[in-house]
């Protein structure tokens, strides 16, 4: 965690989330909606990704238990988003709107340089992800992944993790064989 609170502070912060259940396959957000909320994964996990027009998904990122997701730009802005988010796993997310997340702040002014830090690995991240997708075989990008989200190739479809790779279920499927990964 990149602050420290004190318990009195963790349980009023505690107070601004709602803690949902969501089960597998159940739509968080679909593109053209606005995005109402940042999500916190207790437990399960989450994809986002965008449909392009002939209809084929196109994974942005995982997001198992501890990592926060939303589409950034449709939650600040107020406007339509252009990824979807989806559970990949029956799911227990915290979630938080923009207006109880700017009280947040107020309230506790800690969760602010929270969530510019937040941000700003974020933001490292889908760099890191975009030069990858440039700049890396297959085989590296796949490494990359298994580094980045350890056991997770067991609790998902390979078709997911293959479209987050940029590559066919087939084509992961002969990779693996073939590099013994």
């Amino acid at each position: 965690m990149h602050i420290a609170l004190a318990p009195a502070e963790q349980e009023q912060a505690l107070a601004f989330f709602q803690l949902m259940e969501v089960k597998k396959r159940t739509w968080l957000l679909h593109a053209g909606e606005i995005d109402r909320y940042i999500y916190f994964v207790k437990r399960g996990c989450l994809r986002m990704f965008y449909t392009d027009k002939c209809g084929e998904d196109h994974i942005i990122g995982f997001y198992p238990e501890n990592w926060w997701t939303c589409d950034i730009v449709s939650f600040f802005a107020v406007k339509p988003a252009a990824n979807a988010i989806q559970a990949l796993e029956d799911s227990e997310v915290y979630c938080i709107s923009l207006p109880l997340l700017e009280k947040l702040f107020e309230t506790i002014p800690k969760f602010e340089r929270f969530f510019r830090i937040l941000n700003q690995n974020g933001f490292e991240l889908y760099q890191r992800r975009i030069t990858s997708q440039l700049y890396k075989t297959a085989e590296e990008r796949y490494i990359e992944f298994r580094k980045r989200h350890p056991g997770l190739e067991q609790r998902i479809a390979q078709k997911h993790i293959a479209s987050y790779l940029g590559i066919t279920p087939a084509f992961l499927s002969m990779m693996r064989k073939e590099s013994g990964l």
